[in-house]
């Protein structure tokens, strides 16, 4: 699975736990709206980019429908 805009900080460290620091790290809350909700449209990319990075997520690792 990919972490993507459309899930929230609180859901993100619920399943990846290792992403709590990174949330940290930008001060951002770990809140239930979407990262696409409360992250400025120029910084979202380079975080989801780092967030995936850190559970070893990527687009060619996600099986579209799984």
């Amino acid at each position: 699975m990919v972490i993507q805009a459309n899930m929230s900080p609180v859901g993100i460290v619920e399943v990846w736990g290792e992403t709590a620091s990174i949330f940290k790290k930008y001060d951002i809350p770990l809140t239930k709206h979407s990262l696409k909700e409360i992250i400025d449209g120029d910084d979202l990319s380079p975080l989801l980019k780092e967030l995936n990075d850190a559970v070893g997520s990527s687009s060619s690792t996600c099986i579209e429908g799984g």
